[in-house]
């Protein structure tokens, strides 16, 4: 069901032609701010691939992928990506990247099934897709919060280059990033549900990492949030009373008044954490497929990664009220009308 929300009294701080060419330079330095914190390198990804292989995302486990029959393949039937986080580890591979080593990509994506259109939710996702090499010995909670607090640092960085560009922009963000566990914020809000909660920390800390994202929480017994149990390592014990070793960057975003996600990532799956992730959601029967086998044959190596929202960077940069006027996607006709009435110019 779509939703919008209208900002009080708002009016673009940038015209269509320099938003353009804003998004352009956010676009550029970002990428290079990322690729010097993480060490990678840019790699050309897929818009698809075969159905039945596995390396395709199931995200929350539930959204159905595009497809369609291919006429030189025999009709074999082809996907288009949800994300690439199964992708990258196989190229990794194919790389023979060593640990500290890792390689970024422009990933696009269709999701029809995005659950409801609004301000900052489109069936079309764009994103920088990153992955890195990592060593047994690195797959802890420490290695996870300084590789978060390096991303932390681009973002930063590329708020302070893009406001010095365009004056009539105010950096926001806080200087450092908050550390929550999914359990502990549970524990404080036990009342809420879980993107309320998000908004509570959000607008308490300014930037947020909330770690422990798909294992079933003490409380409820539900998870913060929807993973796959094939990429994000999410049940591992870390520190007393807490798992998972993944987790998603959320910031406050003014303009919306409201918790806003810029970042799913995590350290992957080892193999003894791919077949507990598979038992506990009763998916055995995805051992069959090639990716799988592939990863528990050794063939890939150790890996942390993520997805950073282009289009929701530059958003909330340029401090838009909504993604459709950062990128050309399809929106119910009354959003549109609304938007249009309210000032809110969509590409």
């Amino acid at each position: 069901m779509s939703s919008l929300y209208i900002p009080k009294d708002y009016r673009p701080l940038l015209d269509e032609l320099r938003t353009e060419e804003a998004i352009g330079k956010i676009k550029q330095h970002f990428q290079n701010n990322l690729a010097f914190e993480l060490n990678l390198k840019r790699v050309t990804a897929p818009l698809f691939v075969l159905e039945g292989t596995g390396v395709n995302d199931d995200l929350n486990g539930i959204e159905r992928p595009v497809s369609f029959p291919i006429g030189d393949l025999g009709q074999a039937k082809a996907e288009i990506v949800h994300s690439l986080a199964k992708w990258k580890r196989m190229k990794l591979g194919h790389l023979k990247a060593t640990p500290g080593e890792g390689i970024y990509t422009d990933m696009n994506a269709i999701r029809p099934d995005e659950e409801s259109l609004d301000n900052i939710h489109s069936i079309y996702v764009d994103q920088w897709d990153w992955e890195r090499v990592v060593l047994d010995s690195d797959r802890n909670l420490e290695y996870l919060k300084e590789t978060v607090r390096r991303i932390y640092y681009a973002i930063r960085r590329t708020e302070r280059y893009i406001c010095q560009d365009y004056p009539v922009l105010k950096p926001f963000l806080p200087e450092n990033i908050e550390f929550l566990h999914a359990e502990d914020l549970e524990k404080e809000y036990p009342e809420v549900p879980a993107r309320e909660r998000e908004n509570l920390a959000a607008r308490k800390f300014g930037a947020v990492f909330i770690i422990g994202i798909g294992a079933a929480l003490p409380g409820s017994g539900q998870p913060h949030d929807g993973r796959a149990p094939d990429y994000d390592d999410w049940s591992t014990p870390t520190t007393p009373g807490h798992q998972g070793l993944n987790g998603d960057i959320v910031v406050f975003n003014p303009v919306l008044d409201r918790a806003y996600e810029l970042s799913s990532m995590g350290i992957r799956v080892d193999k003894a954490t791919l077949l507990r992730q598979l038992e506990l959601r009763g998916q055995n029967k995805r051992l069959g497929l090639s990716w799988h086998k592939s990863l528990l044959a050794g063939e890939m190596p150790l890996s942390i990664g993520g997805g950073i929202g282009q289009s929701r960077l530059c958003m909330l940069y340029l401090q838009k009220a909504h993604i459709g006027e950062i990128q050309a996607s399809l929106w119910p006709e009354d959003m549109t009308r609304s938007c249009r009435e309210n000032q809110i110019p969509l590409l």
